[in-house]
């Protein structure tokens, strides 16, 4: 009788005891590691992009337990009572003050499809209409431009020319090719020419602006090639994210009472 009331008691223990030694997924040098540390960590993986597989749970457990061993050993040390430490601490604290005010801030003021929407229309207005593929052969003195043109004139090749000539790095060595682009993409003067010319057309006098002599000739013209929707959303999204979080940190800034 005796001895089945002692293997109750020590059932009963043994009961009492698996919860609590459930919640750790170890026991390092007496002290307990809780799995909440897995967790975690897994949780914190996730959120950059990388969820924890099943695989990944073991590598998740054995991580926590080295950290717990290395912290004893730093602790040990006396370490952690540092004026660096502290220091240290107290920037990792801010740190992540200040990021989860932000993911609160952004929880709070989402960027809706209205908004992404609103901004394509914005952005397609401003770039929509023509586009124009033209080449230009630049120089710095206008009898030199006046002199190119007459050469065009006579059959010169304006690729060769270009090679040859043309002072703009980005340009010349494609033979003065611009690939396609929007007027409006242009310095005024270079703009105003180019949207006078006819596919084929060369500019009859040399066109001045801030970087020298143009020498223009329009290739060819068609509607804007832009991208649908679908396509540029996740870029309009974290460009309108950006924004308000921005507005959002000027906004503090501007009522904070800084002395």
């Amino acid at each position: 009788m005796k001895q089945f009331l002692l293997s109750a008691l020590a059932a009963a223990i043994l009961g009492l005891a698996l919860p609590a030694f459930a919640q750790n997924v170890a026991i390092v040098n007496g002290k307990a590691v809780p799995k909440a540390r897995v967790d975690a960590l897994a949780a914190q993986l996730a959120k950059s992009g990388r969820p924890v597989s099943v695989e990944m749970q073991g590598q998740l457990k054995d991580e926590v337990i080295a950290r717990e061993v290395f912290m004893q050993e730093a602790q040990k040390r006396g370490l952690d009572a540092t004026e660096d430490f502290k220091s240290q601490m107290e920037l990792a604290r801010q740190t992540l003050l200040i990021r989860e005010l932000f993911a609160d801030h952004q929880k709070a003021n989402p960027v809706t499809d209205a908004d992404i929407k609103a901004e394509y229309d914005k952005f397609v207005a401003a770039n929509g209409g023509k586009e124009y593929r033209a080449r230009h052969i630049l120089v710095e003195k206008e009898d030199e431009a006046k002199a190119i043109i007459a050469s065009l004139k006579k059959g010169g090749k304006f690729d060769e020319i270009a090679k040859k000539q043309s002072k703009d790095p980005g340009s010349g060595a494609n033979g003065g090719d611009l690939d396609w682009a929007n007027a409006a993409s242009y310095v005024p003067e270079f703009s105003g020419a180019l949207i006078k010319l006819n596919k084929g057309q060369l500019t009859q006098e040399p066109v001045k602006s801030q970087f020298g002599y143009h020498v223009i000739r329009l290739d060819d013209v068609r509607e804007a090639q832009l991208p649908k929707l679908d396509e540029v959303k996740p870029q309009i999204a974290q460009q309108l994210q950006q924004q308000k979080l921005a507005k959002f940190q000027e906004e503090l800034r501007g009522k904070a009472k800084i002395e």
